[in-house]
């Protein structure tokens, strides 16, 4: 946790403290104070100023105090975003799961479907290569969306309009330019793309002419503006089911994650 959080549940319950002994300040009766726990506080007391080091010296003594708040705050908030996550997958099923820009690895009508948002520069990401291989390999009816996401600049976004370009013309030949140029050494550029296509058979300047095609550019903007409603900031993030899991977590993590789906 870093300092600038726990000064900021600090200053909160600093905050809060302080307008409730302020509104039982006020108050006639002997009804006992939100914060009365902390240290024993005349009615009379009234100067925000002393009401505030009173909590301030509790929060000194009681720091464990301030890692609960923040604590309570994070899963308030992560509970949050998976529900507005969860909203966002229902309303866009198809654009997630079946847009035809996307490549499909695997059982194209496989009963579960992982949607992986990934970069070709992306080293998580090339770790996670061997996780897809080993989840197809033993999952016969396990359905893998490909989403292209480039996010780590220039060189992957040449390198992503060569691989739409490439999957357009020869798509049977994707999952094999996919392995090559994710699994490979080095930076992917448009040069290393280009590469491994003519390597596969494609002719080169039918990829160029591809390459400038409308379909490549909206597919990546529909891609960004389903992260950006997702809260995708990352890669490899993943769209299981009805939920978005964020990096590389292993074949064993994803299997448990698509084993639940179908045992609903």
């Amino acid at each position: 946790m870093t300092k600038v959080a726990l000064i900021g549940a600090a200053a909160g319950l600093v905050g809060v403290a302080a307008l409730a002994l302020g509104y039982q300040a006020g108050r006639s009766d002997t009804a006992p104070s939100a914060v009365a726990d902390m240290s024993v506080i005349p009615a009379s007391t009234t100067d925000r100023a002393e009401i505030e080091g009173i909590v301030r010296n509790y929060l000194i003594n009681n720091p464990e105090i301030m890692i609960e708040v923040q604590t309570a705050l994070n899963a308030k908030q992560e509970a949050a975003q998976k529900e507005a996550s969860t909203q966002v997958i229902s309303e866009n099923k198809d654009r997630i799961f079946h847009s035809p820009m996307d490549a499909v690895f695997g059982n194209p009508n496989g009963d579960v479907t992982i949607v992986e948002f990934f970069d070709y520069n992306c080293g998580y990401c090339k770790k996670a290569l061997p996780d897809m291989d080993a989840l197809l390999k033993s999952d016969p009816n396990l359905r893998f969306v490909m989403k292209e996401f480039p996010i780590l600049g220039a060189d992957s976004t040449r390198a992503h309009i060569v691989a739409k370009a490439f999957k357009a013309l020869m798509p049977d030949k994707y999952l094999e330019f996919h392995r090559d140029l994710l699994g490979g050494e080095g930076r992917a550029t448009e040069a290393s793309a280009m590469a491994i296509a003519v390597k596969l058979g494609a002719n080169e300047a039918q990829i160029r002419e591809k390459m400038l095609s409308p379909e490549i550019t909206k597919a990546f903007n529909e891609n960004f503006e389903l992260a950006n409603s997702l809260s995708i900031t990352g890669t490899p993030s993943y769209v299981v089911g009805n939920e978005v899991v964020p990096g590389a977590l292993g074949a064993d993590v994803l299997a448990e994650k698509i084993s639940h789906i179908r045992n609903k």
